[in-house]
């Protein structure tokens, strides 16, 4: 199949008289679920990100070592503690052909933190106050205090056209334009999308003339997709998986530890695990050694917080709540709760099910019956985000903020004001504000260190693993995972 399709394309582009792609002429990626949207600024989901991150450049980037790199920003200089300017870079085009200038920057800016919009990112932005266009090449932006993780939150804004947005901003989503290495060229809902080179990207030429990004919910699908070059590459959740195919000389499993968290949220505002006492005997309940052990063969390892040490506030010394069933059935039995009393477990396809079935087996051995409740991933980022009565009462869950600090995770999680968190506590969000407020370090980590402790005292969640990114790959693919999970093609090559 592979080799078929670029025979097609080159004697296509021999019939036309046009020059061979110096790179690979088409590339197809597996992606787990069909991505929830191509707005840039209204879902942060992987696949989703996984695509538009293709078509749109960001004000600032991330480089291989993880550290901040310019981008659209050549350059940026605090003013205050509560104003930064960036030098917005000249001779950028949009895929339309239209420049790309400090207004569209600030209009990018000033629509993502517009709590109308209603963006599931806001949370990541909401510091921001204002963002204006001070000269032929300069932006300004306000937060509200000073802000220390605005520089890498900032990696993760999509610089959109304003023009063609406040056109037809519905439109937007069905056919986006960015001005990054691809374009958009159409999309089958649940079928494919298709991505083409953009011959005048600033940065050069893209490494693949056309890509496809095809939605394969199955796992060993996707591994059957590459393993038969009808793919050439995918992300996979399964150790098992990643263990047979070392061995493959056909492919390759690229992997990395990551900053995400894999954990159980326990919704501390409705149902039964409103009672401490019910979610602490959940937290007894689980044996995540085992987990980590027989089901991820040691790939992963284990974290007290939901956080890793990836993160910028990770805090060591938590301690772990230690797997204890006769105290969580004892913890059941002072909090009312009869054997056999159910709760909702909320999931998607998109998590490793074996997981969720064993966490489902463990708190069935301590008497409580998860009804799990398996959804679409867009239906399931809906009711996580949406009323406590429709978040589940145990959510299977695996959060990356993208920016590897503390901020970016517990405030969108742990804080009142925040449409993610179903939880309460005026010291949590004390400390998460205070965090988020300061330019010092040391205070930063003694505020994270307060909220951490609390939301550990208040059991409103159960983590369990840092979690590992894994691909599986061609042989000629080129590519390195990243702690913040990157899926940038214009990084990749194809070596034969």
């Amino acid at each position: 199949m592979s080799m078929r399709r670029d025979v097609v394309v080159g004697a296509l582009v021999l019939l036309l008289g046009g020059p061979a792609w110096a790179g690979r002429d088409l590339f197809v990626v597996d992606l787990p679920t069909d991505p929830a949207s191509l707005d840039p600024q209204l879902q942060w989901d992987p696949d989703s990100y996984s695509v538009y991150r293709n078509v749109f450049d960001n004000l600032l980037a991330r480089d291989g070592a993880g550290m901040i790199v310019p981008q659209v920003a050549t350059a940026w200089h605090y003013d205050d503690d509560t104003h930064i300017s960036f030098t917005i870079r000249d001779g950028i085009r949009f895929q339309d052909g239209s420049a790309l200038t400090p207004e569209d920057v600030a209009f990018s800016i000033r629509r993502i933190t517009d709590p109308a919009f209603k963006s599931p990112q806001l949370s990541q932005f909401d510091q921001i106050t204002a963002a204006d266009v001070t000269g032929p090449h300069e932006v300004r932006v306000t937060t509200r205090t000073a802000y220390p993780v605005l520089l890498a939150q900032l990696t993760k804004l999509s610089i959109i056209p304003k023009a063609l947005v406040e056109r037809d901003s519905a439109g937007f989503n069905q056919h986006p334009v960015g001005s990054g290495p691809y374009r958009f060229v159409s999309r089958v809902q649940g079928v494919k999308v298709e991505l083409a080179a953009n011959p005048d990207y600033w940065r050069g030429q893209p490494p693949f003339a056309r890509v496809e990004m095809h939605p394969v919910p199955d796992e060993s699908t996707r591994i059957a997709d590459v393993r038969t070059g009808r793919a050439d590459i995918t992300r996979i959740l399964s150790t098992d998986n990643a263990d047979r195919l070392r061995d493959d000389k056909q492919l390759k499993v690229l992997w990395t530890p990551s900053e995400r968290v894999s954990m159980l949220e326990l919704n501390a505002l409705d149902g039964l695990t409103r009672d401490v006492r019910v979610r602490e005997a959940i937290a007894h309940a689980v044996d995540r050694d085992t987990i980590i052990e027989a089901l991820l063969k040691g790939y992963a390892k284990p974290v007290n917080e939901p956080l890793t040490p990836a993160s910028f506030g990770y805090d060591p010394s938590v301690p772990a709540y230690g797997f204890d069933q006769a105290k969580a059935r004892a913890l059941l039995k002072e909090a009312g709760v009869a054997p056999g009393a159910s709760v909702s477990f909320l999931t998607s396809p998109v998590f490793d099910q074996r997981i969720v079935q064993a966490v489902q087996q463990m708190l069935g051995d301590v008497g409580l019956d998860a009804k799990i409740g398996t959804v679409d991933l867009a239906t399931y980022l809906r009711r996580r985000q949406g009323r406590p009565d429709e978040a589940g009462d145990v959510s299977y869950f695996r959060w990356s903020c993208g920016c590897q600090d503390a901020d970016g995770t517990l405030f969108p999680l742990f804080h009142s004001t925040s449409q993610w968190a179903k939880y309460r506590n005026p010291t949590v969000d004390s400390a998460l504000s205070a965090g988020r407020n300061t330019l010092d370090p040391v205070a930063r980590i003694a505020d994270y260190r307060t909220a951490l402790a609390a939301i550990h005292a208040d059991v409103a969640v159960v983590p369990l693993f840092q979690d590992v990114t894994m691909f599986v790959a061609r042989k000629q693919v080129q590519f390195q995972p990243t702690a913040n999970e990157s899926f940038f093609l214009f990084d990749m090559g194809w070596t034969e």
